[in-house]
């Protein structure tokens, strides 16, 4: 056994010995592929998020007020969504920007400008994103986009089975859209869910 073991390391030392400039190469590439991904979080990323989530603070607040234009726009002091949107792509806070964005694009008739936004949006927080799915529905249906506007309305009414409120609201919607056009058992299956 012991013969077997000084074999294989000799294999090993001579493995290393004849591969190290490889080897060397391998550990200085992994080290500098970690080392700058980890620079690009610390010291560009991270301060990205700190600057778009101030430049949302604004915003959020023309968006609880209800001003469409100045949570699309800004006031010319503070920056709007879409300046956020197109210069901290890639942050948690232009995402949540591109909801913002479609709603007040719905808001004020804008309805491709909000479903083209909304396509892009996607988060985890599950009631934001039923209410997102819930607008692409409101917003098709605007523009007579039936097939569209039942889909979003379908998606929005199973994304969060456990809001009933949300899900019971968007469910209804499916199915006030399918009597309207003319599918009565359609409407009343969605109607029983």
């Amino acid at each position: 056994m012991s013969e077997f073991n000084q074999q294989e390391q000799n294999n090993s030392a001579h493995f290393v010995k004849k591969n190290l400039k490889q080897i060397t190469a391998f550990l200085v590439i992994l080290v500098l592929i970690v080392g700058g991904y980890f620079g690009y979080l610390e010291l560009y990323q991270k301060p990205r998020e700190i600057k778009a989530a101030d430049a949302m603070f604004a915003a959020e607040n023309y968006f609880a007020q209800d001003s469409s234009k100045l949570v699309l726009n800004g006031n010319g002091t503070n920056k709007g969504v879409l300046y956020i949107i197109k210069n901290y792509s890639g942050t948690k806070a232009a995402n949540l920007a591109k909801y913002y964005a479609g709603v007040s694009y719905f808001k004020i008739g804008d309805f491709n400008k909000s479903i083209e936004i909304l396509k892009s949006f996607s988060t985890d927080a599950i009631q934001i994103q039923t209410l997102a799915y819930g607008i692409l529905g409101d917003a098709h249906a605007e523009l007579k986009k039936y097939s569209e506007a039942l889909d979003y309305y379908k998606k929005a009414g199973t994304t969060n089975t456990k809001d009933d409120i949300l899900s019971s609201m968007f469910l209804f919607r499916a199915a006030q859209l399918q009597e309207v056009l003319g599918k009565t058992d359609d409407a009343v299956a969605i109607y029983k869910d």
